[in-house]
């Protein structure tokens, strides 16, 4: 995942709740799951919350009736339901009113080959389908951004601890960023007021004092490297994991598999900033690559250009010579 989130920044890269007529709308996460399964498959229902359970709040296994989605309709965020798509359909479709309102329904069969988000992509399904693919079955995702290889706005936000306070405003700049002319994220710093148009959407912070983990690696650098990297340097200062608002790094390191692994393990999300980004953003620690291919320090400049502050906690540190970090606020 990857996006920029700094002022005048190029975007390039999303939690449940209310519609977006109430004050905030952050219905991007999954956070209470409910597995539906017919009584033959439980085995296999129990093998999903065994794998996946533990990056949930709560995942519970109900057993299938007739009446079982109308029956717990809003007690969860999304419904993992192993059986046919159309069962799952056909017993759910009386029920939808709103997308922001409305629990996610990702499907999966038994042999879990497909994980089939069927409703609320952006609101949970889709990450219930990649969450799945970590046991093999493949994540058919068919909203428009991600069946693009691009990332929704929604998604942008769950990668940047942020949730979307205005809903509506989704269906355009999805759009947009269908046509690669989303433009760039601005950050305000307040107190402001800031009047918008139903074409622009407003993203909130989850976390007033959150911070960024800079980083900056060595091609091929493995995910236990930055693992340890990254906890090397949080024992450095006062926070530790839960406070960490996402992974800032550069583009030209957003598809390196160790950090996109690590940072999945942590549940974290990935912010790629440009090289213009960076560069208006550099940390005082000299870089070589700022001499050889013209771009700056990569982790110091991203912890500072993904800040709250733009300051930094921690100053460049290396680990194994494979990977770098810097921490900023």
């Amino acid at each position: 995942m990857s996006t920029d989130n700094a002022d005048n920044a190029n975007d390039e890269s999303g939690s449940d709740g209310g519609h977006c007529s109430t004050a905030d709308s952050d219905g991007e996460v999954a956070e209470e799951i409910a597995i539906i399964s017919f009584e033959r498959k439980m085995d296999t229902a129990e093998e999903i919350k065994a794998e996946i359970g533990d990056r949930y709040e709560a995942i519970d296994i109900i057993e299938y009736h007739g009446d079982v989605f109308e029956e717990h309709w809003g007690e969860y965020d999304c419904f993992i339901g192993l059986m046919a798509s159309g069962i799952a359909m056909r017993k759910t479709a009386h029920l939808l009113d709103d997308k922001w309102d409305d629990p996610a329904i990702c499907v999966v069969d038994e042999e879990l080959t497909w994980a089939i988000p069927i409703t609320g992509g952006h609101h949970g399904a889709n990450q219930v389908a990649q969450d799945l693919a970590t046991m093999g079955a493949v994540p058919a995702m068919t909203t428009a951004s991600e069946a693009a290889g691009k990332q929704g706005v929604e998604s942008r936000a769950k990668a940047m601890d942020t949730h979307v306070v205005n809903g509506d405003s989704t269906v355009k700049t999805n759009l947009a960023v269908l046509d690669e002319n989303l433009g760039p994220v601005a950050r305000l710093d307040g107190p402001k007021a800031v009047l918008v148009g139903d074409d622009v959407t407003v993203l909130k912070r989850n976390k007033d004092d959150g911070v960024v983990l800079g980083t900056g690696s060595v091609s091929g650098a493995s995910k236990e490297a930055f693992l340890a990297a990254w906890e090397d340097a949080l024992e450095q200062t006062d926070y530790d994991v839960d406070d960490v608002e996402f992974v800032g790094t550069a583009t030209r390191k957003e598809d390196e598999e160790g950090l996109l692994e690590a940072a999945q393990e942590l549940d974290l999300g990935v912010v790629a900033f440009d090289k213009e980004t960076l560069l208006a953003h550099e940390g005082p620690t000299p870089s070589k690559s700022k001499e050889l291919i013209g771009w700056p320090g990569v982790s110091e400049a991203s912890a500072i250009a993904g800040g709250a502050e733009q300051e930094l906690v921690l100053e460049k540190i290396s680990y194994e010579n494979e990977v770098t970090v810097a921490i900023g606020r």
